[in-house]
């Protein structure tokens, strides 16, 4: 089936010769027909070439895997998360064709000036300065025209391998047809320029309003909805640069801001542990170029186009996770890591907790300084995959945008640890998730439900006495796993059942041979004989196929 695609699709040629002329082996067996086996990637620097030149799609599905330390190892999330794409910007002509499609009139009154050179180029859009006839200043992020055709065929091809690579144990296991369609769906969603304006304006109301940092200093640019379709964004302009660009590294010769550099790094840990552990809603791309400096000394951040959301049960286990972590403790580790993904099939449980403890201990010795925190999440989650634990794909974001962070904030301040700095921010939320947010009104709530619970429980128990001495009341159990439990005790009576019902076959047999010379009964002594003989063997393979003797 997948030949026939190859042959009939000048795109999938392409992909085919690409592949062929980097010398993944793998896949070159897959795409001719060959022996569907477990699959094997190509080292990391490899896989990120194979990708960049497969074009502006490809390059925006290896940055999607790059957010997802819960399916490659930390070597290929570093060499993915440096992928941009390597395209010349689109000429103007083209930009004002799409354009003028956007709107029901005409640009000229729309704008009073645009910049026809652009600012940026990425494999999905590219940004041009533009000034309205009110006088503000907006950013035009313009999609390329063409880019959905291509994004189909592309997504057709991802759905076939994925659904070949299912036939295998490490497929079915990840669910890898799921997965494709994950991405699929993320792929759609980044031409859907419409909804990276409602996560933009989103992100900007939960930051606007907070106790945990400055919200002047943090800004996310604000959305023109009059100006904003799907292949188009007009958002507040912002004057800055790269935050990296702005803050080079660190010299000794006095002329470092070393306490501007600390609180900047402060003001994003503040701001995106807000994100994580109080909103369930995060910036879940915040890599050095979508974080800006701004020529006015506040930070801003930029391309929302990805995002993560949590339940309010799944940040509570984060946070728990995030401090057991913190103090090193294995075993907690384990329990949570389970409660946060349930395994699918049975797993050593304690060869869990042994490899993480291993993991940990490591670090004891080390001071709480030294320790690379995104390094230690990304190793935490090896242990997961090596277990065959399988990760939400939320949590890969979420340590994903972790990591990010923290490659920020030391490039910033090199003595910057996440973990001293976290600590008593979570501290304080499990102090306000114990007495809420109006310590007098939850004890007042609290005294009111011991109240009603004192009032209602003598009417309960007579109640309860009442229906035990009436001899209605019934008792149901359900007792977990013991399905297996009685299947093996059915089993067991079973083959004890047979074993004396051939045991008496034989014996009736013997005394009927031994008591009788009659040729008239004697083919019973042989029948019962033969029967014995019939369901013993039966039995002794029963048992030896149920598995090995112990």
């Amino acid at each position: 089936m997948f030949s026939r695609l190859v042959q009939t699709s000048s795109r999938q040629g392409e992909i085919v010769e690409v592949v062929f002329r980097n010398g993944w082996d793998y896949m070159r067996r897959l795409l001719t027909g060959g022996k569907v086996d477990e699959p094997k990637l190509p080292p990391p620097a490899v896989l990120r070439n194979i990708l960049v030149d497969l074009g502006p799609v490809y390059v925006k599905l290896g940055q999607l895997l790059s957010t997802r330390p819960d399916l490659l190892p930390a070597e290929y999330i570093e060499a993915l998360s440096t992928l941009q794409a390597e395209v010349p910007p689109i000429d103007w002509a083209e930009v004002e064709v799409m354009l003028r499609k956007q709107f029901s009139q005409p640009i000229e009154e729309i704008f009073a000036s645009i910049n026809y050179k652009p600012v940026a180029a990425g494999s999905i859009a590219q940004t041009h300065r533009a000034v309205l006839k009110d006088g503000r200043a907006v950013a035009l992020k313009v999609q390329r025209p063409g880019l959905s055709s291509v994004v189909e065929q592309d997504i057709s091809l991802i759905r076939l391998v994925a659904r070949l690579v299912a036939q295998t144990e490490f497929g079915q296991y990840y669910d890898i047809v799921s997965i494709a369609e994950e991405f699929a769906e993320a792929l759609r969603n980044e031409l859907d320029f419409t909804q990276e304006a409602r996560y933009t304006d989103q992100l900007r109301q939960n930051l606007s309003n907070t106790r945990w940092f400055n919200s002047n200093q943090l800004v996310v640019p604000q959305i023109y909805w009059e100006y904003t379709t799907d292949k188009l964004i007009t958002m507040e302009w912002l004057d800055g640069g790269a935050i990296l660009s702005a803050f080079p590294p660190i010299s000794f010769d006095g002329t470092t801001d070393l306490q501007a550099r600390e609180e900047i790094s402060t003001l994003l840990l503040r701001a995106f542990f807000q994100q994580i552990c109080l909103d369930g809603f995060f910036h879940a791309d915040p890599h050095p170029g979508n974080v800006f400096y701004l020529n006015d000394g506040r930070v801003a951040l930029l391309d929302c186009g990805m995002v993560g959301r949590l339940d309010p049960r799944t940040q509570q286990l984060i946070l728990e996770l995030v401090l057991a972590i913190v103090n090193l403790d294995a075993q907690r580790c384990t329990q949570l890591v389970l409660q946060l993904a349930p395994p699918v099939q049975p797993i050593n449980r304690v060869k869990l907790e042994t490899e993480f403890d291993r993991l940990l201990r490591r670090y004891y010795s080390m001071n709480i300084s030294q320790v690379n925190f995104s390094k230690l999440v990304y190793e935490v989650l090896q242990v997961v995959r090596d277990n065959k634990v399988r990760v939400p794909g939320n949590l890969g974001l979420c340590a994903k945008a972790i990591a990010n962070l923290e490659g920020i904030a030391r490039s910033l301040d090199p003595n910057f640890n996440i973990p001293n700095k976290i600590r008593p921010m979570m501290t304080e939320v499990f102090q306000r998730q114990i007495v809420g947010e109006a310590p007098l009104i939850a004890l007042l709530r609290t005294a009111l439900d011991v109240k009603n619970l004192s009032l209602q429980s003598p009417r309960q128990v007579e109640l309860l006495l009442d229906r035990v001495t009436s001899e209605t009341l019934q008792w149901n159990f359900s007792i977990r796993e013991a399905e297996p439990i009685r299947r093996t005790i059915d089993s067991s009576a079973n083959r004890l059942s047979f074993s004396i019902v051939v045991g008496s076959l034989i014996m009736g047999a013997a005394i009927i041979s031994s008591n009788t010379q009659s040729s008239q009964v004697y083919w019973v002594s042989d029948v019962l004989f033969a029967a014995a003989s019939f369901l013993g063997l039966w039995l002794i393979l029963s048992i030896l196929r149920s598995g090995p003797l112990r």
